[in-house]
This record gives structure tokens, sequence and C-alpha cells, in this order.
């Protein structure tokens, strides 16, 4: 991996020097200048802003702002007893045309351990519910997709643990079970609540496939951004373009992460790398 580790306090002085082009380094209210499918990723933190309110609504508008063709979220579900969902789906489908990529097995919860997957237009062809090893409750949503244009895309929408450890396991996990599938373009996307590089990373795992790792953004915490803990990477370069935070108002509230997003072009990829 090429990318120079950057400390904590520098991420802190970078943030705080960054604060006044909030907004404006986030391409806020700008219009896409690259072609392609807008792909993000949202830790919703079950909906509660961090000013304490729990507030599905926010986290909506926060959606609607986006305006994405596919988006990941994590923390979309009670965590305990019966999972069920904490957004209103058909205000999202009404609002945003974006539909959840459907799960077996849940009564009441939105997706697969609070990871939910919504996609704009196209055709789920198969779907796969990963429990993820570790002392916590956490897993992934493996979704093969078929794009409007007939293109295919594996995504993978995932929220890694919070012991070190614990996320080796699970990175292992998901590139074993990527390993014993046919090869095609690939996104994974989520909280993988890891900002370090280095030996210790559990990013190193995950590079053997996703080689194509952008520059990591600070997302977290969402008032004074300084650790990557999100991430949208891909198996083939060029895949997607710089990944960015969307920065509002209403994002730097709604949860205690930002969204993330880039933009998907699969009619530059036919090769891998």
């Amino acid at each position: 991996m090429s990318e120079k580790p950057k400390t904590l306090p520098a991420s802190i002085i970078a943030s705080i020097r960054n604060r006044r082009l909030r907004g404006v380094l986030s391409g806020e209210g700008q219009s896409p200048d690259v072609p392609g499918l807008l792909v993000a990723s949202y830790n919703v933190h079950k909906c509660v802003g961090v000013d304490g309110k729990f507030d599905p609504g926010r986290i909506s508008q926060v959606i609607r702002e986006i305006g994405p063709d596919l988006i990941a979220l994590q923390e979309a579900d009670t965590r305990f007893g019966e999972r069920r969902g904490l957004l209103d789906l058909s205000w999202i489908e009404r609002e945003t045309g974006l539909t959840p990529v459907p799960v077996a097995g849940v009564a009441k919860a939105h997706g697969w351990h609070g990871n939910v997957l919504f996609f704009r237009e196209g055709a789920v062809r198969h779907v796969h519910q990963v429990k993820l090893p570790g002392l916590e409750p956490r897993g992934a949503l493996m979704a093969e997709l078929e794009m409007k244009d007939g293109a295919l895309l594996r995504v993978i929408a995932a929220h890694l643990g919070l012991l070190n450890r614990s996320r080796q396991q699970q990175a292992r996990m998901l590139i074993d079970l990527l390993r014993q599938r046919d090869e095609q373009p690939t996104l994974l996307m989520g909280d993988l609540n890891e900002w370090r590089l280095g030996d210790r990373s559990s990013l190193n795992s995950l590079a053997s496939v996703f080689r194509s790792m952008p520059e990591a953004v600070p997302s977290f915490p969402s008032r004074l951004p300084v650790l990557a803990l999100d991430r949208i990477m891909a198996n083939r370069s060029g895949l997607i373009d710089k990944v960015n935070v969307h920065d509002s108002a209403l994002s730097r509230i709604a949860s205690d992460h930002l969204p993330i997003k880039a933009y998907l072009r699969l009619e530059m990829n036919t090769e891998g790398v």
C-alpha cells in the first residue's frame, strides 16, 4: 500500500484548517464532472444525531441530498432483540426512487445485521448474507446486481468490528468468500472501523483483492472529521473515481458519521487488474 500513514494529531490539524472550506471540499451542490453512477456509504448511527435526538427523517433527507444510484447504510436497524428497521422505506422509495436489496429471514429489519443496500435501477441476481466472526454481532451483505445497462456489479455492504483482531478475521473472511466466486467488478462499501495503515491494519488483508484503494477521506466524527472509518473501494483500477464526503449542514448533525460518495464507471472496466 503506497498511501502514507497520517497521524491522529496531523488529521486533527488538517480537519481544523479545512473547516472553512467544508461543503466546497465535499463537492456539495456541485454538478458531477464525471460520467457514471453515484454510489455512497453512510453509517446512520441508528438514526441518532450528534445532538442525541432520534430522528430517522433527517437521515432520509440526507440520502435525498446525496441523490445516489446505489447506497450502503450501516446501523439502519436496532441492534438487540428482534431487529427492526428504523427508516421509512416507503418515503425513501417515493422521494429518491431507491429500493432495498431484499434479505431473507428477517421480519421487521431493513437489512442484515444493520446493513442495508439500496439501488435505483436494475435487478438483483443474487444475495448472500454473511455473519462475520468476532465478539460483536457484525455482518455483511453481498449482492450481485444487474445494472440498467446490463452490466454486472457485485457489491459488499459491510460493517466491521471495533476490535482489531475481529477486523482482521472479518476482512479475511470477506476475501475468502470472494475467491470462491467468479471474478467480476466488485465494490466494498461500509464502515470498516479502520483508519490506520501499516502492518497491523485490516486493510492489508483487503488489499489482496481491493488493490485500487482511493485515498482515504476523514468522515468521523461528523462535526470535525479526523478518522477515515468509512470506505468505498474497488477490485479494478478506474472503476471508481475519487471518494468525497457529503458534508452538508444536515449531515453534520444527523449522524456521527458523514456519508462518503464516489462515481462508478462500469463501462470503462472490461478487464481485471
